[in-house]
């Protein structure tokens, strides 16, 4: 069990630090029941911190007062205990984090991700989900959940030909750690998240992967990112089609950062024909941002080669290795939560600019922008061993296609519903559509009660 003395800063950032997917606090009061229950939901889930002694921001709004340590370590002995009569056992670590300034403690508690399905010892179990600790009541997301666990992940193997000081001595462990609160040394923050291996101090895979500034030219396998530009539009492309080909190397930070600022580069040269004339091809940003990233966390490492991605005039390809992991499929990707490489996914969340910002959202964010831009939403597709997501330059339908093939089904279309299926924000905007169609003899108003006020619209008789 390790002791930390806080600064008067740490303090205040453990304070104010937002709960979240990999973060809960809570004040010491807490009863065992939701020490078992916070426990089994970050084991369940991806792992992550929970902190002793630091109240909910519902509890004391201000930050500066909700520090409300213990007098001593014997206090969280409780703690300990029901973490302990969690069957089957969690993996987890701990620390005491002492204020120096008013003599009181507070108790960190770093849970694993767990092979396992673990319960409270009430049998509920729970699972992480953003800053919620979710019960899972149905029987067939437990077994669900239960394959899933199943699955090792590559990224917890110990690499044998690789040394510690390969991620203690890199310039990426120190440029992060300059920004990371607490205050820690390299060897105190890879030991402390499991980055190498506690006994034998050799570092895993995860680790190299993060913090090694090539970690390319010590792996076994392919882990960087190869991108390819073909000038056509062909689903087929011939080696005259060939415009370009990049290499991106790095740790895994600077492979988004690199790779995207790549694509950027690349489609600003880009312009197809459209009913408008010779337009610039533009796709959301955050698109392909959650897109890319979504690959190079959840990717298959224990497969050799690098993620694909093949840009060409009218769509770009991202190609990650490996299989959907777990109970993930094409059909639930947006809404099931899985990480196969959890220390990568919690590791990159740590950074002060995390890529990974909003965790489990960012496949829907993808598919919400393209929405937004008109565009058709982003195929996915699992292969053999690969998974494939295709961002198209397509348009969707227009608005009115999309307002009278509601009515096909439907007596009436209200403005919100409108708005809906179209991707329209602006609720005015909504409302020159209708006004256009019923000028165009398609639509009709549906009037209040009062005949007074149109609340919604229908075909034309």
């Amino acid at each position: 069990m390790k002791d930390r003395k806080l600064s008067a800063e740490e303090v205040i950032e453990f304070s104010k630090q937002k709960e979240g997917h990999f973060f809960d606090r809570k004040a010491k009061e807490i009863s065992g029941k939701k020490v078992q229950k916070i426990a089994v939901a970050l084991a369940n889930a991806d792992g992550g911190d929970f902190v002793v002694g630091i109240k909910d921001d519902k509890d004391e709004p201000d930050f500066h007062f909700r520090w409300d340590g213990a007098s001593n370590k014997e206090f969280f002995n409780p703690v300990f205990q029901n973490i302990h009569d969690i069957s089957p056992r969690i993996p987890y670590s701990a620390e005491f984090m002492f204020d120096e300034r008013v003599g009181t403690i507070c108790l960190r508690v770093t849970i694993e991700k767990s092979e396992k399905v673990h319960n409270t010892t009430d049998g509920t179990v729970y699972i992480r989900v953003s800053a919620q600790s979710l019960p899972i009541k149905d029987s067939s997301r437990i077994q669900a959940l239960a394959f899933a666990k199943g699955e090792s992940s590559y990224e917890d193997m110990v690499f044998n030909d690789a040394r510690a000081e390969d991620i203690f001595e890199s310039k990426e462990i120190t440029r992060f750690l300059l920004d990371y609160s607490p205050n820690s040394d390299p060897i105190d923050f890879t030991i402390n998240q499991n980055l190498v291996n506690r006994e034998s101090y050799e570092p895993r895979v995860a680790g190299l992967l993060l913090f090694n500034d090539n970690p390319v030219t010590l792996m076994p396998r392919k882990c960087g990112i190869k991108i390819t530009r073909y000038e056509t539009e062909e689903y087929t492309p011939e080696r005259e089609h060939l415009k370009e080909q990049i290499s991106i190397e790095g740790c895994l930070y600077e492979q988004i950062h690199q790779t995207s600022k790549t694509i950027t580069g690349l489609m600003s040269n880009i312009k197809i024909w459209t009913p408008d004339g010779l337009k610039k091809v533009d796709y959301p940003p955050e698109t392909i941002w959650e897109i890319l990233v979504n690959a190079i966390i959840h990717r298959d490492y224990s497969i050799s080669d690098d993620i694909h991605i093949l840009i060409f005039n009218n769509r770009i390809e991202i190609i990650s290795p490996g299989k959907l992991p777990g109970y993930v499929t094409t059909m639930n990707i947006l809404d099931a939560r899985y990480s196969r490489n959890a220390k990568i996914v919690r590791t990159l969340n740590r950074y002060r600019n995390p890529p990974n910002k909003d965790m489990g959202e960012g496949l829907n964010t993808a598919f919400q922008k393209m929405k937004e831009w008109r565009l058709k939403a982003p195929k996915i597709e699992e292969k053999e061993n690969s998974v494939q997501v295709t961002i198209l330059h397509t348009p969707l339908a227009t608005p009115e296609e999309q307002i009278l093939e509601f009515l096909g089904s439907n007596d009436k279309i209200r403005n919100r519903d409108a708005r809906g299926i179209t991707g329209i924000k602006s609720e005015n905007k909504m409302k020159r559509v209708f006004y256009k169609m019923r000028d165009n003899n398609l639509l009709e108003p549906v009037y209040s009660s009062t005949g007074k006020t149109v609340v919604a619209w229908k075909k034309l008789k």
